[in-house]
């Protein structure tokens, strides 16, 4: 979103796998100790704001500029509540499905069958959608932003192959200039979360025990 509407922006990494999210000065920012988080120093009335959480913060930036989310109230509300669909389902139901699938240490077949069962049901829903369409609420929009990046086809025990207008949604997203920009731009800064839960300490701040302790 920022590098679509051309915002200048600083990237400050939070490494997961060392308990970053965790200390106070992040907290600050997002309480929830998840990312993604932006403060923008230029806020409402010219001061500062924090936010937390991707939808929150994409509709932020599309009020901000006036971009990538409509004015009126039905295309506004048609993007919206394909948004939400991200946030309510293919974000917690797809992350599971790619947790247990690929991270648990142990392979438990109900959870790896629901989540998987559930990913392909949602997989369906976007195919469904884009059968006339090509994007998910009339023009490009933030429920698309927010949608891609969770579609990960294999890696959650699904084909491309079978949900035609869903590959076609994503390789019309991937060939957008200002997507692959935004990927690209802690590419080589970042390890892949495989390599960062080899040793119990990281195991237990990423998935383990340590998480959950109150702070």
């Amino acid at each position: 979103m920022l590098e679509e509407c051309k915002i200048p922006y600083k990237i400050v990494p939070v490494n997961i796998s060392k308990g970053d999210q965790f200390k106070p000065e992040f907290l600050k920012i997002s309480p929830n100790n998840r990312m993604p988080a932006i403060v923008d120093p230029d806020g409402p009335n010219g001061k500062p704001i924090a936010i937390f959480e991707s939808g929150a913060i994409l509709i932020y930036l599309a009020e901000k500029t006036g971009k990538f989310l409509p004015s009126d109230p039905h295309g506004r509300y048609e993007v919206l509540q394909w948004l939400m669909f991200q946030m309510g389902g293919i974000g917690p139901m797809l992350g599971q499905a790619h947790h247990f699938r690929n991270y648990a240490p142990e392979k438990i077949e109900y959870a790896i069958d629901r989540y998987t069962n559930e990913g392909g049901r949602l997989y369906n829903v976007i195919d469904k959608r884009l059968e006339d369409r090509e994007y998910l609420a009339g023009d490009y929009s933030i429920a698309d932003m927010a949608t891609m990046p969770w579609i990960l086809g294999k890696r959650q025990g699904h084909s491309f192959d079978d949900f035609p207008n869903l590959k076609e949604w994503r390789e019309r997203l991937k060939a957008r200039p200002a997507l692959q920009k935004g990927w690209s731009v802690m590419r080589d800064e970042v390890r892949s979360v495989a390599d960062q839960t080899q040793d119990k300490e990281r195991w237990e701040i990423l998935f383990g025990s340590k998480q959950f302790q109150r702070r």
